[in-house]
């Protein structure tokens, strides 16, 4: 049997979803309460591999349990692992499909959103879950250099060394910058995104802030398909996963 579970987290006490060796990840803890409750160790699959320190709102993740594990009704799920998980993972849904599925591949298309904490003053309740930055932000000139992101491009100067993927080209569907209060926040949804591109992708839009990039520059840093055109790599504490669309 294979459930898909919908699930919510903060990754901040984690080193990403995906299991490590002498790491604790969020997969470890579903791994753990999944071999708990159907009796046998189970198959986790993510639908992305969320690193250190990054939190999700929305995720899936899929449970295959073995022939011979535990029977437990669908709609009985939620409760029953949440009280095995740790209060920082919070399972929201549980369904059966089919066998084999995996929903890394079932995903049409993600977003994620970056938080940024924009006052002076030290905020100790936000800490490790948004960025501090104490220097005013304009989110309208912001919202505005963010939209040279839209459209297919080769995002290869927003990906950190090292990582190997095939192609670097992705379909940027929309991106912004809002303000909510002292939250300044940069929302952005794409089929798929590279290894710290999100990260990425603020910290350029922070450089131009600082003029340390100029205004209009997004462009040009795209084109030049060199990470060390683009502005710094910010720190995951800010990164949530907000929104996955599976097929």
């Amino acid at each position: 049997m294979t459930y898909l579970l919908e699930l919510s987290y903060s990754g901040a006490a984690y080193s990403g979803f995906q299991i490590q060796n002498n790491a604790k990840t969020v997969a470890g803890e579903l791994t753990r309460a999944s071999k708990l409750l159907f009796g046998l160790p189970c198959k986790i699959q993510g639908c992305s591999r969320t690193d250190a320190g990054v939190h999700a709102r929305q995720f899936f993740a899929s449970v295959h349990v073995p022939d011979g594990g535990n029977l437990v009704p669908t709609d009985r799920i939620p409760d029953a692992m949440n009280c095995l998980l740790p209060y920082d993972i919070a399972i929201k849904n549980a369904e059966t499909v089919r066998e084999g599925y995996n929903p890394r591949f079932e995903t049409s298309y993600k977003e994620y959103e970056y938080v940024i904490y924009n006052r002076p003053e030290k905020d100790p309740f936000s800490h490790k879950l948004k960025l501090p930055y104490k220097y005013r932000l304009d989110e309208a000139m912001l919202d505005a250099e963010a939209r040279d992101y839209i459209g297919e491009h080769d995002f290869k100067s927003f990906m950190a060394t090292g990582s190997d993927v095939v192609s670097t080209v992705r379909t940027v569907y929309s991106a912004s910058v809002r303000r909510e209060g002292d939250d300044v926040i940069f929302s952005v949804c794409a089929d798929g995104f590279l290894y710290n591109m999100v990260r990425i992708m603020t910290g350029t839009l922070l450089c131009i802030s600082e003029g340390k990039l100029g205004k209009g520059s997004i462009p040009a840093i795209i084109d030049a398909k060199n990470r060390t055109a683009a502005g710094i790599t910010v720190p995951p504490d800010g990164l949530y996963l907000s929104r996955v669309a599976l097929k």
